[in-house]
């Protein structure tokens, strides 16, 4: 069987999206120019926080909850959409979820390099999410 590796899929997804370094990131948060959505587990949440004033959306869920014909829609989980910058741990899953979201139709959306660990180490603040 000849299957395309992961790590494939990832660099043809960043061929395709746009993405930002961390310290690119902290200015637009700073300026609140953007939304930034955390598509890590809930678990990683949980266990490691996550950055302060972002939005949750796990991976496995982003297309459903961000398809109007969705019986999964949430109207209300992005509010008013700025340019959507995607995080996970290391910047594999929001490249390919940002290449999704780009497949889908949204314009404003870009990924961070190096994820959760470069937003940390560029001093953006980390918050506990707790378990409901």
């Amino acid at each position: 069987m000849n299957i395309k590796s992961s790590q494939t899929l990832v660099e043809e997804a960043k061929k395709s999206i746009e993405t930002l370094s961390p310290e690119e990131v902290k200015k637009l948060s700073d300026n609140k120019e953007i939304t930034m959505v955390d598509v890590r587990d809930i678990r990683e949440l949980w266990n490691e926080g996550t950055i302060e004033n972002s939005k949750h959306i796990p991976r496995g869920m982003l297309e459903f909850w961000l398809d109007p014909n969705s019986s999964y829609y949430n109207a209300n989980k992005i509010g008013d959409i700025k340019k959507m910058v995607l995080f996970c741990a290391a910047g594999f899953r929001s490249a390919l979820a940002a290449k999704s979201l780009v497949d889908m139709g949204f314009k404003n959306v870009a990924h961070v390099d190096g994820g959760f660990d470069a937003l940390k180490s560029v001093g953006m603040k980390v918050v506990e999410k707790e378990k409901k």
